[in-house]
């Protein structure tokens, strides 16, 4: 999106015009588009656009498109025109930021230029006030502004200030411009409104209903209510004879104080400003009355609940950070800006008022409105601040946003700053509810009542906070199982502040990473027999494991350590290996002459996260490390589960009489122990072995043993793990029908699990089924992909170097090596489970005439 200055033009009176020259009225028109199109090209203006007598024309800048309307009637009126007539031709500019496509320029900026030109009269240039400010201080020599006022322009929501550019020397005086009226008190806004469109056509739809009186625009600080309402009553204003009127409230905090801006706001003689006379004087009038910032006014509901008895043509719309909380009020949620388009065109319009030349990275300009929430005051806080900072310094300093401050002589104190804001409706609390607005910081990402219960609160009901806080919209609600409280960004950072002055923080702190450390250990129970719900749970909470283990890591070591235990499995699980190793090694970095059975689970944990990056070596080295520690502390469970580990790594580094007797030990401890879920790993680590040694019976056996321990358990992630693994060895051993049939039954349970590290090893499956029944096409696509996810997620595939070879023997008679290679290449730019989705229902020796496309296809 770039600024431009657009301009319309056409002939006043055309028709009229015609029928008096006749013939000779061509030779006119022509004169006229040989005159301006002269003028255009002088002052770079692009023509998009002519029609008739009407020229629609984009020059890059304000000063440019007013100078062209300038000199173009300056011509117009010096011309000698066939029949000595004159040809008047009107004007109007606008400066936005319009959409373009394919050269075509298009969106509510053009319609604006549009009506800014219909209001005018035959040599007459009207300009909006985008435009008039952007030249009055440049303006061409010999042309004066004149401010024509505020108007309502047809099918245009929001009223527009418009600006006559007279020409000295040609006709200064002109009717009132052609528009919809003036017969309002609404402010005139200084910018466009960006992003509201749906709200704008809700809204409208509610004021047209004949039975709503009362429509409240409710959000939290700085999301555009007031901007909002003013846009709504502009829209609206032609269904009210008696017009509408804007009533600031912010500095009311009574009823009578209220009463009195009403008054105010209306005009109404001083003997009518009594309640009962100024409802008398509603009474007589069918208007619209826009009361503004309601929040603070003891006894708001009371004066607006009078106004609606008794005068039955009247219709409120508040704003306020609260519902008013009246039988007739129907409420409309303001939410932040959409981050990916309003929010950013709205940054840029900002930015580009400051700075005529901003040339806008629309990547980090989304990323500094994430970070801002979409707020509209924050990010109109924020815009100018570029003209001192580069984009990438000013998202370095985002982290602090509260006190960018306005410039503006006229913001209203609590909108200086976004704390102003944010504090405005943090006075408004009561104490308690104070205490559990702060407590809430400690939560990164927002929290379930549960945790928030365990956590915040103490002697006040959770339940009564939360719906005063989301009344006072500082906080969210998201409805879900359970549902989901959270704050803004902005109103976090607040929170947070305020929890940091209280000698509180640590001890909340605490509760909070116990309390999350309890959480991973039931999720990892409850992972298998409800994956999908745990994995759920566990990529919503992701915020507040880290949030926990960074607190207690470097504060309170064995609650870091616990945490990190109880935490371990969730990182393959989301494909998060390479963080989950960095909190591990950070654990052991610290821990010192800890002997623990939580530095032992840390350390297994660790060798697992190093077992899925393909780091056999030292997996093997911290597994020891946690048999070591766990036979010291006499821990059987702690024992079994290190041997296991242990055994893998030897098979991963090609050890396997030492795997098979290690796992077979293993497995004897794990028979003894009442933990179905690890018997069945353990059992498909020893398969593994026995298919390395050759006992392909033995390996059948023990996997099948798996499955059916896990049917027991009910845990379908490792039910996939194993299933996959027998899949293979089925196809290994020549049992290719038999391996495809199981294999293709598993990918809907493997695509709904989610989890990178099965989706790989399952993928490494399909491929050798896939190449030993001469699929080479998806073969190597699907081996294209799965290379590329792990070098995305950080999960090497130790496998794949042998999963070539071997592919690339089975295929030879179907692909040469260089489409092999070629096709490979193309399976790189897309997904494994992408692939794995479309493989057809059919008989595998159908699978190749699947369409699946062609490199470069």
């Amino acid at each position: 999106m770039s600024t431009v200055s657009m301009v319309f033009t056409d002939i006043e009176g055309s028709t009229v015009l015609l029928r008096r020259l006749g013939d000779s009225y061509l030779e006119a028109l022509e004169g006229h588009r040989r005159i301006l199109r002269a003028v255009w090209r002088e002052y770079d203006g692009v023509e998009q656009g002519t029609e008739g007598d009407s020229f629609f024309v984009v020059f890059p800048t304000a000063t440019g498109a007013v100078g062209a309307a300038v000199e173009g009637q300056r011509r117009l009126a010096g011309h000698a025109w066939p029949g000595g007539e004159r040809l008047r031709v009107r004007m109007g500019i606008h400066t936005g930021t319009p959409g373009l496509s394919d050269g075509d320029y298009w969106g509510m900026d053009v319609h604006r230029a549009a009506r800014v030109a219909a209001s005018a009269h035959g040599g007459q240039v009207i300009a909006s006030a985008t435009t008039g400010e952007l030249v009055r201080q440049v303006l061409p020599d010999g042309a004066v502004l004149r401010d024509l006022g505020t108007h309502h322009l047809k099918d245009i929501p929001e009223p527009e200030r418009l600006f006559q550019i007279t020409v000295l020397g040609l006709d200064e005086e002109f009717p009132p411009p052609r528009t919809l009226g003036t017969a309002t008190s609404l402010p005139v806004p200084a910018t466009a409104l960006l992003g509201r469109d749906a709200d704008l056509a809700r809204l409208g739809e509610l004021i047209r209903e004949a039975d709503v009186r009362l429509v409240s625009l409710v959000g939290p600080g700085g999301a555009g209510k007031t901007r909002l309402a003013i846009a709504v009553a502009a829209g609206a204003i032609n269904q009210f004879p008696g017009g509408a009127y804007f009533v600031p409230l912010a500095d009311a905090v009574s009823e009578e104080v209220m009463w009195s801006a009403i008054a105010e706001g209306l005009d109404v003689p001083p003997r009518e400003r009594t309640p009962a006379r100024l409802t008398a004087y509603l009474a007589q009038r069918t208007l619209m009355l826009v009361l503004d910032n309601l929040e603070q006014v003891d006894g708001a509901d009371r004066v607006v609940a009078q106004i609606l008895d008794r005068a039955p043509q009247v219709k409120v719309v508040a704003t306020s950070r609260r519902p008013l909380g009246l039988v007739a009020e129907r409420q409309h949620l303001v939410t932040p800006l959409d981050t990916r388009s309003a929010a950013v065109e709205l940054f840029v319009q900002r930015a580009t008022a400051v700075q005529a030349d901003f040339d806008p990275d629309l990547a980090v300009v989304r990323e500094i409105c994430e970070r801002l929430d979409g707020l509209p005051l924050a990010i109109e806080l924020c815009a100018p601040r570029i003209r001192v900072l580069s984009l990438e310094e000013l998202l370095d300093r985002i982290d602090h946003p509260l006190d960018f401050a306005s410039t503006s002589r006229v913001t209203p104190d609590r909108q200086r700053t976004l704390r102003d804001t944010i504090a405005w409706s943090y006075d408004l609390l009561n104490p308690e509810h104070q205490r559990i607005f702060r407590r809430l910081a400690v939560f990164s990402g927002g929290a379930d009542l549960a945790a928030i219960t365990a956590i915040a609160a103490d002697t006040v009901d959770p339940l009564d906070a939360v719906a005063e806080l989301h009344d006072a919209n500082l906080i969210t609600v998201t409805q879900g199982t359970p549902t989901r409280i959270a704050f803004l960004q902005t109103i976090s950072q607040y929170a947070g502040e305020k929890l940091a002055a209280t000698d509180e923080a640590e001890a909340l702190r605490a509760a909070h990473a116990a309390h999350y450390a309890e959480l991973g250990d039931s999720l990892r129970h409850l992972r298998e027999s409800r994956h999908g719900i745990a994995l759920e749970r566990v990529e919503t909470e992701l915020g507040n494991f880290r949030a926990a283990l960074s607190w207690a890591i470097t504060t309170d070591l064995a609650q870091g350590t616990r945490l990190c235990a109880a935490l371990s499995w969730i990182w393959v699980l989301t494909g998060d290996v390479a963080e989950g190793r960095r909190w591990h090694e950070e654990v052991f970095a610290r821990a010192g002459a800890d002997r623990s059975a939580d530095l032992a689970a840390c350390l297994r944990g660790l060798a697992n996260l190093l077992l899925v990056q393909g780091e056999s070596q030292r997996a093997l080295a911290e597994a020891r490390r946690a048999l070591a520690l766990s036979e010291s502390l006499e821990d059987r469970s702690g024992i079994a589960w290190a041997m296991s580990l242990v055994g893998t790594a030897q098979l991963h580094q090609g050890e396997l009489d030492a795997a098979q007797q290690t796992l077979t030990e293993g497995l004897e401890l794990h028979r003894q122990l009442d933990d179905d879920g690890r018997l069945a790993r353990i059992l498909g680590n020893l398969a593994g072995v026995e298919e390395e040694l050759g006992h392909h019976d033995r390996a059948e056996a023990l996997l099948r043993e798996s499955l059916a321990v896990l049917n027991k358990v009910g845990d379908a992630h490792e039910t996939a793990v194993q299933g996959q693994n027998l899949a293979y060895l089925l196809a290994l051993t020549g049992r290719v029908e038999e391996a495809d049939s199981l294999a293709r039954g598993l990918i809907p349970t493997v695509l709904s699990l989610g989890s990178p590290s099965l989706t790989m090893a399952f993928s490494n499956t399909m491929m050798t089924i896939l190449a030993r029944q001469g699929s080479a096409v998806l073969a190597a696509r699907l081996f294209g992909a799965e290379e590329a996810m792990g070098e995305r997620l950080a999960i090497p595939n130790p496998y794949l170097a042998e999963e070539l070879r071997e592919a690339l023997v089975l295929v030879a008679g179907v692909l040469s090596t260089e489409d092999w290679q070629a096709y490979r290449r193309y399976g790189r730019s897309e997904r494994v489970e992408d692939l794995l989705a479309r493989l057809p229902n059919a008989a595998a020796g159908a699978l190749e005439s699947y369409d699946l496309g062609r490199p470069g296809g």
